[in-house]
């Protein structure tokens, strides 16, 4: 059976800061500094993914997660104004049933690892996650709905402008419709 130190020394190092990020997120006592820890542990596992060969993947985690969700986390936790005075008291109580929850679920998952004897395979395939791949997929398999779904997200772009525009000719033109 493989040990732990068998594994690659970056995936070893990105697992830790990973995991680190992780546990920060839950246990800081500050919102801002829990969601830039979050940013951090997104970051790390986009290259888990490179380190996988998906570099797609990891680019789409990079945009969705850490950048479009992460960016929302930080606008709500600006607009909620969270204050000491306005936290409720919380017991002791809760701390220590998720202290041993979260130690039960990790030995049932360290017991079912060394049962299954989970091994890292290594194929042929070196290109399998590559962007060059996806792109070669969806302009010969998938043409079609790859381009009517870009006709309908530029139909959809067109259509917020037009909805957020504000004319004021528009207004007018409704006034003389009136009189």
């Amino acid at each position: 059976m493989n040990s732990l130190f068998s594994l690659p020394l970056p995936f070893l190092v990105l697992s830790f800061i990973t995991i680190l990020c992780a546990l920060y997120v839950v246990t800081s006592k500050n919102p801002v500094h829990s969601v830039l820890a979050l940013i951090l542990a997104f970051f790390s596992i986009s290259a888990h993914y490179v380190l996988l060969n998906a570099q797609f993947l990891a680019i789409v985690n990079l945009m969705v997660y850490a950048g479009a969700i992460m960016v929302l986390f930080l606008f709500v936790l600006m607009l909620l104004n969270l204050n000491k005075d306005s936290e409720p008291v919380k017991s002791k109580i809760w701390g220590i049933a998720a202290t041993i929850s979260a130690g039960m679920l990790l030995l049932v998952i360290t017991a079912a690892f060394q049962k299954s004897g989970v091994a890292i395979y290594k194929g042929s395939a070196d290109d399998i996650g590559l962007v060059k791949n996806l792109g070669r997929v969806l302009m010969t398999d998938y043409l079609v709905p790859f381009e009517l779904s870009g006709i309908l997200f530029v139909s959809a772009m067109v259509g917020a402008v037009l909805l957020g525009k504000r004319e004021s000719n528009s207004e007018s033109l409704l006034d003389k419709g009136n009189s």
